[in-house]
């Protein structure tokens, strides 16, 4: 018998075209093992011949118990942050749960207005790219009893787990590759200095710089408002204005968003790459290899991430004894044709 159009089906359709109780029902849908295999699969065909999709948002009300997990990521637009979703799904979907996303795009007050959302809706755990890792709002989150995970940021103390991967050794790693391949004049593009990525980068290539001996002022710093492919063009424009004997031989970018960016202005100004400017990005997303020339870059493990934090936050909200953890992952250089040629 098919539904009424425009009207869902019910349990209750359901167990009256399979000719059984509504508990008998429920009990396919929950517990099958406790239901004879031929009452099971005439049920099942009940189910599908009436078209029946199961109420799930009404199941987890009267359960109390969500089936997701949320994920706020700080640039939809930057494949590093969608690559760390991906391996949060993957985590989730072990568990039978799914996620859901939300953009803040580097703005507190989208960031507040998707927590505010997904803590509404009682989600299982929240996943979080903060603008601010210090802020009070994720305190106030936690103590409400959802569990939170700060993702790609640390934060001092032990009152939440978090996932990041070692940013001032990726910086010095970076610094490094470039002296050993002979830089002596190098850029340093990225921004808002703000940002702790930006800062720990900064620092690392700072160490590398000094243990050098070199002098301070031949590492050049080019700061951005963001950290886009738009922002790398700029960049790449103020560098080739410069003289040859005063531009940089190589940069140093804080993201491969950067780095890209200022590659396609590089080769539009008629310069060559790496012969008048050697380029190294940082994350080492897909594109990264796939560049007009293929972009050396600094790599972060984007979807284990994304899986150690979901598996840090279901731990948490599972309950019974949990220990807040600081994991730090670390970086692995990846020297292609931009930094070799």
């Amino acid at each position: 018998m098919p539904s009424t159009p425009g009207r869902s089906v019910s349990v209750k359709d359901v167990a009256a075209a399979a000719g059984v109780s509504l508990g008998t029902v429920s009990n396919v849908l929950n517990r099958p093992d406790r239901v004879s295999e031929a009452t099971r699969a005439r049920v099942q065909r009940a189910m599908a011949d009436l078209g029946f999709v199961r109420n799930e948002s009404a199941r987890q009300l009267r359960s109390g118990v969500s089936r997701t997990l949320a994920y706020v990521m700080l640039d939809a637009g930057n494949p590093f942050f969608t690559d760390v979703a991906a391996g949060i799904e993957t985590a989730a979907e072990a568990h039978g749960l799914t996620v859901v996303l939300g953009n803040s795009g580097s703005r507190r007050e989208r960031e507040q207005a998707h927590l505010d959302q997904f803590e509404q809706q009682r989600v299982q755990g929240l996943l979080v790219t903060p603008v601010d890792p210090d802020s009070p709002l994720l305190d106030q989150i936690a103590r409400r009893g959802t569990p939170v995970v700060i993702v790609d940021r640390t934060r001092e103390g032990d009152d939440f787990c978090s996932v990041a991967v070692d940013d001032v050794l990726g910086g010095r790693v970076a610094m490094e590759h470039l002296l050993d391949r002979g830089h002596r004049r190098v850029a340093f593009i990225g921004g808002p200095a703000d940002l702790g990525q930006v800062r720990d980068r900064l620092a690392g290539a700072r160490t590398a710089w000094a243990e050098a001996g070199l002098d301070p002022e031949d590492l050049v710093l080019l700061s951005t408002a963001d950290l886009t492919v738009a922002d790398g063009r700029e960049a790449g424009q103020r560098l080739a204005g410069m003289s040859s004997s005063r531009r940089p031989t190589a940069a140093f970018c804080v993201n491969d968003l950067i780095a890209l960016g200022l590659l396609q202005q590089v080769i539009a100004s008629g310069l060559r790459c790496p012969a008048d400017l050697a380029i190294l990005g940082y994350d080492d997303v897909e594109y990264a290899a796939a560049a007009a020339v293929p972009l050396s870059s600094v790599r972060q493990p984007r979807q284990q991430l994304g899986r150690t934090a979901a598996d840090l936050v279901l731990e948490e909200a599972a309950g019974g004894e949990h220990t807040h953890q600081r994991v730090l992952f670390t970086p692995e250089l990846v020297a292609r044709a931009s930094t070799l040629g």
